[in-house]
């Protein structure tokens, strides 16, 4: 098995090994420091804090999330919600004690052994640790809580859900949630902290244990420790499937297993900064200078749910998570404006001006359209952003804003967190058991509301979601930043404070994130215009918001003036651009060119404002439309609102092809598929797509065929290489002698992404596989394959059973796309069926049935389909058969 770029899939085939080591090898260090502290009396402060802050952000939170990362790319719900989950609680933690280290005297007097104050995070954050009050805000403690609250409630969820899988997990997380409630304890009292370092010993005991356990499963493909492959119980008994209940139908038509859901992780994110800002603003604590570590960290995993997302094709939950996260991001930070820079009392008169946060009001009902033909949580979910959205609008009275802020953000923690615990369990499953609601309105009737039932030309329709991807969010970071930028002919300084996060995180720093997955994806011009605009929005933000702070004088302002009048001609070639592209993205590009005009004369002071004002709002209003109809085309994958045709086209000549070493045949015409189905019955070998990576097929017709693989391959003699058939329908009218449990099992797994190993027999010869019969298989054993996609199905139709096996020279990465098949084997088979880039890319998961009827399967090699998830379905199957 390989992955597209050369690497063995080993290498991140067991990822949970770095998972429980950075969790393990976290708590180690604290529960060092809190024995340490309780031993002795004497806390740990300035370098000693900045340095545990330093291990624990690049053990606890950098190497975690790197497992988190890898185990998303292994379908692994579970472990990647959870690893990038605590990285970020470990990253919050250690961003933390380098924030009080840098703040903290150095204290030589011991401390009184009743008080246990330790160099724990909640103990130095307490207010009998000898803290530098000058420089270090009070009430830190309090914002602790407020931190470490939601990730217990999480935590505690992580380890019921672990439950379904294993009995390692829990007891890791388990030992985990217990160790965060005697450290938030630990603020109160003393004793709690020394439970605290009990639990941390035990975290460490048992990743240690679960890491030895999947570093041997890794290494010996099977395993020989306990304690994973069976869980404490089956999911399937938290609930029963609820049919009426959609599975998003509008937004992923097609099964994605290369990379893992990340709507878990997306909602585990949407109730930490919620939590925290509803203690915030009930006043539990009158500032966020901490508060804002913790939830910038946050927000930045809730980025990687959207990049996962994205990676998905799925464009709905990429926007969502993107969007969210700018919105705690620019809230957290204007809440630091407002406490730590200007206070308060300032900030009243200034935010009655800031008008950014209906941009976000606009955006949470375009979510709440764009969700009405999925399930009834996720509208209801949207439906409380959109609340949570009202409440944070600056134009409420100060004595209500925060009141309705709090009550706001607590019904939103509450939805999160069930929607949490609803993504996971669902996810773990496969299947709706815990309750989401029905689909509140059909595809087709949401189209319809939308007068876009009309037939509409092949031209019309989307070449691919995957290259529209960001264009919502490429919408949303530029409308949020241009309407915020709007501000009075002589703004307050607090005003011009508190826009400064407004502007330059969804115009800058969030756009930055766009670029690069305008990159990514494809697009015919890159990352250029985002890029662009990136460099705009943060010179404006400096200039025009942060310059009194900056010092940045009219009479200082010749760099501007001149980096002004490069964007202009630089947005001149960038309209050009746009032509080659859409309506509404030309109209876009052209309203910049005016607003840059306005930014160069406001450095020569001759801003026209009301020119300004307007250029501005029109160009937010754009990005509206833009963002629902960039999300709305993508989800459906059709133009259900026009942005608009391109006024420049493409018309130069395509290139005559290239000469390949063999014929080749597109898979997108039964012309393509018949041309290889003769090649195969003329005793040709050819490579052709599967639902996991590219294989080498020939008839089973002609077995000479078949001797061809081996010398093209070079592949060992004993390798057996295993039949494709196109359904389980055609295993039934061969008749096979096979068990009752059997049977179900492959319905269960058929087709998709796993090959089973089932007793050889005459039914062999009834199936199609005729002179081959001694060429495939073993003496005593055949490995069947379903493949999960409708080109193998077809051809498989036309040829009958095929002999496959994967598109590469032996020992040598498997081929994901056409390319590799035609530029390392074309020399040397007969034709190659084109289908691009691969659905998965490593090779499926074969599963060994021999001894099915003992009620045992083995799993040979794990490949696209985890093998807990193939041990789920095949106790749910012996369960379902008693």
């Amino acid at each position: 098995m390989a992955s597209a770029n050369g690497f063995p899939a080993s290498f991140y085939s067991e990822p949970g090994v770095l998972g429980f080591l950075a969790n393990g090898i976290s708590a180690f260090l604290v529960l060092l420091q809190n024995f340490q502290g309780a031993r002795t009396g004497i806390s740990a402060v300035g370098v000693e804090n900045i340095l545990a802050g330093v291990h624990l952000i690049l053990i606890g939170g950098v190497c975690q999330v790197i497992a988190g990362l890898l185990s998303f790319r292994k379908y692994d719900h579970l472990s990647g919600t959870a690893f990038i989950g605590y990285a970020a609680l470990w990253g919050s933690y250690g961003a933390t004690r380098i924030f009080l280290g840098a703040n903290q005297h150095n204290p030589s007097t011991p401390m009184n052994t009743s008080t246990m104050i330790n160099i724990t995070l909640e103990n130095l954050l307490s207010n009998s640790t000898p803290i530098n009050e000058t420089f270090v805000p009070k009430y830190l403690s309090e914002s602790a809580i407020a931190g470490l609250v939601p990730y217990i409630l999480l935590s505690l969820l992580l380890a019921f859900c672990s439950a379904t899988v294993n009995y390692i997990m829990p007891f890791v997380f388990g030992a985990i949630t217990l160790t965060l409630v005697f450290e938030a304890v630990g603020l109160v009292t003393g004793w709690a902290l020394v439970v605290s370092g009990v639990f941390e010993l035990l975290i460490l005991l048992f990743a240690i244990y679960g890491s030895a356990a999947l570093l041997i499963k890794g290494v010996a493909q099977r395993y020989v420790l306990k304690g994973f492959g069976n869980p404490l119980f089956n999911v399937l008994l938290l609930g029963t499937t609820n049919t009426s209940s959609s599975q998003s139908v509008g937004q992923e038509k097609k099964k994605n297993t290369k990379y893992a859901e990340p709507m878990a992780l997306g909602f585990f994110c949407d109730t930490v900064s919620p939590f925290i800002f509803a203690f915030y603003a009930f006043g539990y604590f009158p500032s966020v200078t901490v508060s804002t570590m913790w939830i910038s960290i946050n927000s930045a995993a809730q980025l990687l749910s959207s990049y996962y997302a994205y990676l998905r094709q799925d464009c709905y939950h990429a926007t969502k998570f993107g969007l969210h996260c700018t919105f705690w991001l620019v809230k957290t930070w204007e809440e630091y404006v407002v406490s730590v820079v200007i206070g308060r009392s300032e900030a009243t008169t200034g935010r009655q001006a800031m008008v950014g946060d209906w941009f976000f009001l606009a955006a949470a009902l375009v979510l709440c359209v764009a969700s009405l033909n999925m399930d009834t949580l996720e509208l209801i979910h949207n439906a409380f952003f959109f609340l949570l959205t009202i409440s944070t609008i600056s134009q409420i009275p100060l004595d209500r804003y925060y009141v309705f802020f709090g009550v706001a953000c607590s019904f939103f923690t509450a939805i999160s967190l069930y929607g949490t615990f609803t993504r996971l369990i669902n996810s773990i499953a496969e299947k709706s058991l815990i309750p989401v609601g029905p689909q509140p309105v059909s595809n087709e009737r949401l189209q319809s509301g939308l007068g876009c039932l009309k037939k509409k030309s092949p031209q019309e329709q989307l070449q691919g979601r995957g290259s529209q991807l960001p264009d919502a969010l490429f919408y949303l970071t530029n409308g949020v930043a241009a309407l915020s930028a709007i501000h009075s002919n002589q703004p307050q300084q607090s005003f011009l404070d508190m826009t400064v996060p407004w502007v330059l995180i969804p115009g800058a720093i969030i756009q930055v994130y766009v670029s690069r997955l305008q990159f990514q994806g494809g697009q015919r011009f890159g990352s250029v215009i985002p890029s662009f605009y990136v460099a705009i929005w943060a010179t404006w933000t400096w200039f025009r918001f942060a310059g009194h702070r900056l010092q940045i004088s009219i009479d200082s302002a010749g760099g501007f003036t001149a980096g002004a009048i490069m964007f202009l001609v630089v947005n001149a070639f960038l309209m050009l651009i746009a032509a080659y592209g859409n309506l509404v993205l030309l109209t876009l590009t052209t309203i910049m060119e005016v607003i840059v005009v306005c930014f160069l004369l406001s450095t020569l002071d001759r801003l026209p404002y009301q020119l300004e004002v307007a250029m501005l709002s029109l160009f937010a209003i754009i990005c509206l439309y833009g963002t629902l109809a960039s999300l709305l085309n993508c989800i459906f994958s059709k133009k259900l609102l026009p942005l608009g045709p391109a006024l420049i086209k493409n018309n130069k000549k395509k290139e005559a092809a290239p000469t390949t070493p063999c014929p080749v045949a597109s898979s997108r015409g039964t012309s393509g598929l018949l041309q290889i189905a003769k090649l195969l019955e003329n005793s040709g070998v050819c490579g052709i797509p599967t639902d996991t990576v590219y294989a080498l097929a020939a008839s089973c017709k002609n077995p000479s065929a078949i001797e061809k693989i081996y010398n093209i391959k070079d592949r060992p003699a004993e390798k057996p290489i295993c039949i494709c058939i196109s359904s389980v329908e055609q295993l039934v009218a061969a008749k096979p002698p096979f068990s009752p449990l059997l049977w179900e099992f492959m319905r269960n797994v058929y087709p998709g992404g796993i090959s089973c190993i089932v007793p050889k027999g005459d039914w062999l010869f009834k199936l199609g596989v005729g002179p081959a019969y001694d060429r495939v298989g073993t003496k005593e054993s055949i490995m069947i394959r379903v493949p999960d996609h409708t080109v193998t199905a077809h051809l498989c139709d036309i040829t009958g059973p095929l002999a496959i096996t994967s598109a590469n020279p032996s020992g040598e990465p498997d081929s994901t796309h056409h390319d590799m098949v035609i530029d390392r084997l074309g020399h040397k088979i007969q034709g190659v069926l084109c289908d691009g880039e691969s659905n998965e890319v490593v090779a499926s998961t074969v599963v060994n049935c021999l001894k099915i009827n003992e009620g045992t399967i083995t799993i040979l090699r794990e490949g696209c389909v985890p093998a807990a998830k193939v041990r789920q379905i095949f106790e749910r199957v012996k369960n379902s058969m008693l």
